[in-house]
């Protein structure tokens, strides 16, 4: 979607609303594709005494693997996003100001595209207290108690025996 911000950029508090879906299917992240529905974004640019303010909201709902567990689990991802676009910067900085195009167009798509694959997380769990899978059995220990043997160092296995009952 291009926002064509000339007329906007000439009306001091003029506002331009935007909403729209951005189709996420196609990209993988971390091995699994987790955007399973698109995502909807909606906002506005908005002429503040000269400068031209953008604000957005990205809200869509993830398909996700735990990364303890291996569960497959849904979440809800929402998005804040404020920023200045600007026709040319004055002093060659852009750190937090977006440049338009020579035609004074955004291309909102790409932009909302990257803010949004900025904001995922690194790390995804199912719950906060997800125990995981043992890494000796793989069982799920929200689930089941570990089924492994516990291996004694055999340098201390002599202490051991000092532990167990008499026979």
């Amino acid at each position: 979607m291009k926002l064509d911000l000339k007329p906007l950029a000439q009306q001091h508090g003029a506002v331009l609303p935007f909403d729209f879906h951005v189709d996420l299917s196609d990209m993988e992240w971390n091995g699994t594709h987790p955007f399973a529905q698109p995502v909807h974004v909606e906002g506005q640019v908005r002429n503040r005494a000269g400068a031209m303010e953008l604000k957005a909201r990205l809200d869509t709902v993830l398909s996700l693997a735990c990364d303890r567990c291996a569960k497959p689990f849904q979440r809800e991802k929402t998005v804040e996003y404020e920023t200045l676009l600007a026709f040319e910067l004055a002093n060659g900085e852009n750190d937090d100001i977006v440049l338009l195009n020579p035609e004074g167009e955004l291309e909102l798509d790409e932009l909302m595209r990257e803010v949004f694959l900025l904001e995922m997380d690194t790390k995804n769990l199912c719950s906060e207290d997800c125990k995981g899978l043992c890494p000796g059995c793989g069982a799920d220990l929200n689930v089941e108690s570990c089924r492994c043997k516990r291996e004694i160092d055999p340098r201390l296995a002599v202490l051991a025996q000092l532990l167990e009952p008499e026979q």
